[in-house]
Parts: structure tokens; C-alpha cells; sequence
């Protein structure tokens, strides 16, 4: 199961500290405490959580997923050591934002609208100012899924670029997904936020990653029994709660390698493969039965009766129960 954390992080202090009989320990051993407090009340992104309104946190393992959101208009100072973690993308989700960031003994200034993006890698010392209110979307990839899909992929990787300000559509779109798969706290689906992360890595790799000299990209595809015991997996959870890490485990690939393979076989991500399977059951059961809609959501695996209609619409193009009346039940 996916270990779904709502982080709402809550400032701690309680340090405690002798009283010395001079004034200069006494100094020193308040501005400590001090220090304690204040480092107790950064998250592991560097930020103040205590400043914070909107403070969420998804682990899957291979990815970290953040909300994190303030009206105020005070500057924010954002201070981190490097390590090996791996990379950080952080999208707005609104426009109006500002950050002065230190890089290379000197201070730039970047805007952030609605859709802007920064990437860094965290093995880099990160010094910053947030100046003013800001609405972020965080993804933090592992270093080994960056490793592990660049080896799959028959391609090998020089570096990630830095960037900080830059429009990408295509983030901003995921993350909104995100953001709402974040508010859904233990209702997201974990197939669902797996795919999303893999997604979200692979196009940092292809928009942001510089290869290195001398390599391609292999195409990749599921051998037919790969596929056959894929598709029979999904089919036996009716609710979904199978992970990508157990159908890969059971194809002997990899997290990232299985979902690509397998949309490169069927046209399809797991997931979408998975509802186009629920609507074919449900259209069995409609014409075939005078069973309620809310039966057949909860028989062909849908949460309830009002995503089995926007999942039922989107795919055949009408409501299950006009389409019902049209094939004569």
C-alpha cells in the first residue's frame, strides 16, 4: 500500500538549556536554543512551515510529491545544504510570484507566473529569498529512478539542466492533476500517482536532461507473456489497489521501464488500459442486467456511481444510463 502522509508541519520548540552564571553562556546557550527553534521549524525543503498555509506531502518511495502555500507578503528565506537526494521540480500553480536565488557568488531575480518552473539538482547548496505570496507544486525525484530509467533507456545522462522562471505547459498541466490528487489525501488511487510521477520524471529527462555523447534511445516493448500476466494483474484487482511495483516485480522490469514498455505495447498508460477494461465490463452489465448504475460501479471497481459516469462519459461519449435507453434496456 502507498505510504500516503498528509505533513502538516507543525513548529517545535522546547529546547531546553542551563542557566550558566555568566552573562556570555547564558548568550550563547539562549541564541542555541534559538537556533534549535528556528531550525525545528524548517521542513525539508528549507522552508519556515510555520509560514505556511498550505503544507502537503505524497512518498511513494522513488518520489516525493509537495503542496506548499502562502498568502503573505513577507520575504522568506530559503537556506539548504547539498545532498544526495536527487532533483527537485517546483511548478506555480499561480502567477504574482517572486524569488531572488544566489547562485555562483551572485544574486538573479526570476518571475513566476501560472505554468513556471524551476529544476535543481540537491547536491548543490541552495540559497534563496521568496519574495511575496506563492503557490508551488513540488516533485523530488531519486536519484536511482534518474539512474535507473536513463540506464533502461539505453541512454546515458550528462547532467540536468538548472533552470528557474521557464513556462512549461506540460508540468504546469500535471501539476494541477497533482494538486488535486494531493487534496484527495487517502482517496488517490496509487496506481494513478505512480504513473503521474514516472510521467513527470520522464519529461524532466526529455525536456531538461542533456545526454551524453555517443548514446540513443532503445525502443522498448513487453514480450506477450510480460503482457498477458500485466493485463491479468490489473483484471484482478477490482478496485484497483495493485501497484506498479508488484505487476513490474512479476514482469521482472523496473518501475519506470514496465510503464513505458507497456504503452509502447497497448497504445495505453496501466491505467487508462484499466478503465477502458471497467467501461467494457460496465456495458456487459448494462445491457445485459437491470442492475442499478451505483451496482455496476461498485462491481466493475469504480469509487462510486459519479465516477463511473465522468469515466463512462469521457470514454463512450454519453451517460451510462442514456446509453442503456439506447441499446434498448
Amino acid at each position: 500500500m502507498l505510504n500516503d502522509r498528509l505533513a502538516s508541519a507543525a513548529s517545535s520548540t522546547g529546547a531546553s538549556s542551563t542557566v550558566s552564571s555568566t552573562v556570555s553562556s547564558t548568550a550563547s546557550s539562549t541564541a542555541s536554543a534559538t537556533g534549535s527553534a528556528t531550525a525545528a521549524r524548517e521542513d525539508s525543503l528549507g522552508c519556515l512551515s510555520s509560514r505556511l498555509q498550505h503544507d502537503r506531502e505524497l512518498d511513494t518511495g522513488e518520489f516525493r510529491f509537495y503542496r506548499k502555500c502562502t498568502l503573505g507578503s513577507d520575504t522568506n528565506p530559503v537556506v539548504m545544504d547539498g545532498s544526495g537526494r536527487g532533483f527537485l521540480i517546483g511548478v506555480s500553480l499561480r502567477t504574482g510570484h517572486r524569488r531572488r536565488i544566489h547562485s555562483q557568488h551572485r544574486w538573479t531575480t526570476h518571475e513566476f507566473e501560472r505554468d513556471s518552473v524551476y529544476v535543481r539538482d540537491l547536491a548543490d547548496d541552495y540559497r534563496a529569498e521568496l519574495l511575496g505570496g506563492f503557490d508551488f507544486v513540488l516533485i523530488e525525484l531519486s536519484r536511482a529512478f534518474v539512474s535507473d530509467t536513463c540506464h533502461e533507456r539505453g541512454r546515458g545522462l550528462a547532467r540536468i539542466a538548472t533552470v528557474a522562471g521557464h513556462k512549461d505547459p506540460v508540468l504546469g498541466h500535471l501539476a494541477q492533476v497533482l494538486a488535486l490528487t494531493l487534496d484527495a489525501e487517502n482517496n488517490a488511487s496509487p496506481l494513478f500517482v505512480e504513473q503521474l510521477g514516472v510521467t513527470i520524471g520522464t519529461h524532466l529527462l526529455d525536456r531538461y536532461g542533456e545526454p551524453a555523447r555517443g548514446t540513443g534511445q532503445a525502443s522498448r516493448r513487453l514480450s506477450p507473456l510480460q503482457e498477458a500476466r500485466a493485463k491479468e494483474m490489473l483484471l484482478a484487482r477490482s478496485q484497483g489497489n495493485v501497484s506498479i511495483e508488484e505487476i513490474a516485480g512479476a514482469c521482472n522490469l523496473s518501475r519506470s521501464y514496465f510503464i513505458r514498455a507497456f504503452r509502447e505495447t497497448t497504445q495505453r498508460t496501466p491505467h487508462q488500459w484499466l478503465l477502458e477494461r471497467r467501461v467494457d465490463q460496465a456495458r456487459e452489465l448494462l445491457k445485459r442486467s437491470d442492475r442499478s448504475l451505483s451496482d455496476i460501479a461498485m462491481a466493475c471497481g469504480f469509487s462510486d456511481q459519479s465516477h463511473f459516469t465522468r469515466t463512462f462519459s469521457q470514454l463512450v461519449g454519453t451517460p451510462p444510463g442514456h446509453w442503456r435507453r439506447q441499446a434498448g434496456r
